[in-house]
């Protein structure tokens, strides 16, 4: 335990302590927030984020798993609203309701975490404004990754689909206790109706992106072919000849619109 931390971070829970003052005041800066918004950290740790943003948001939930820092918070700052809880069962929307308004998320998360908050985040959307969200930054740049390069992906496809991604800044192990062995980043994400398709929902289109990239070596007829070979049907635009990384966020949403309506127009004859 040193002298700036109450407890020593459990290597259990990814935890790794943000210490530099600059950089806790730069990533609450990135957050867009207006100031009467529902601001809700998580993984708030011992605070360091979370002082900067009770200073400037009265509408404040911390949610944190370990006991040990729900304490240290509940002493720093016993006017402020925190939850001991696992994210991952987070009703999103029970707390958008709570002020009757879409969330502000922030949180300098575990990285073992960082691909489910993000998918819980995108199946919630309709409650959430933004998340300021810190993460490695090899998957920081998977979510703005372009079609055609390696680090292009699922996250990729659908975060660009369905939200705004836009990779702020870096972040050195520097100014973490432990430092961890790889760089992050900060990723501010956008979450507004006019980004995403208003005929499609996440699970119209996650199947496709997932079993594409799944295989990403094979064409698509082939990585497809429970809906497309199976069924007879040739994809449109010449896709069945091309591999997943080669379409475009826009081209998975049509390809989705194209097999579902295959789907239903086999449905429908049943």
């Amino acid at each position: 335990m040193s002298n700036r931390f109450p407890f020593r971070p459990k290597q259990s829970l990814g935890q790794n302590f943000l210490h530099d003052p600059n950089m806790a005041e730069k990533i609450v800066g990135t957050l867009q927030a207006p100031p009467q918004a529902h601001v809700v950290e998580v993984g708030a740790g011992t605070g360091e984020l979370t002082t900067l943003l009770a200073e400037r948001y009265e509408r404040l939930t911390a949610i944190e798993i370990d006991e040990r820092a729900v304490k240290v918070l509940r002493e720093k700052m016993p006017a402020l609203d925190v939850r001991q809880e696992d994210v991952l069962e987070t009703d999103w929307s029970a707390l958008a309701a709570e002020h009757d308004g879409a969330l502000h998320v922030i949180s300098n998360m575990p990285y073992y975490l960082t691909s489910e908050l993000l998918f819980a985040l995108l199946e919630q959307r309709a409650h959430v404004a933004e998340a300021v969200l810190t993460m490695q930054k090899a998957v920081a740049e998977r979510l703005v990754a372009e079609p055609k390069t390696k680090a292009y992906g699922i996250l990729s496809v659908l975060l660009q689909l369905f939200a705004e991604p836009e990779l702020c800044y870096g972040v050195p192990p520097q100014v973490f206790t432990p430092q961890p062995d790889v760089s992050s980043a900060v990723i501010r994400i956008t979450f507004r109706d006019e980004d995403a398709p208003e005929d499609l929902a996440l699970d119209d289109v996650r199947p496709y992106v997932r079993a594409a990239f799944n295989q990403r070596r094979k064409m698509l007829r082939n990585s497809l072919s429970a809906w497309a070979k199976d069924q007879n049907v040739t994809l449109p635009n010449d896709w069945g000849r091309k591999r997943a990384e080669a379409l475009s966020p826009r081209d998975f949403g049509e390809l989705a619109r194209f097999l579902n309506a295959q789907a239903e127009s086999v449905d429908g004859r049943w």
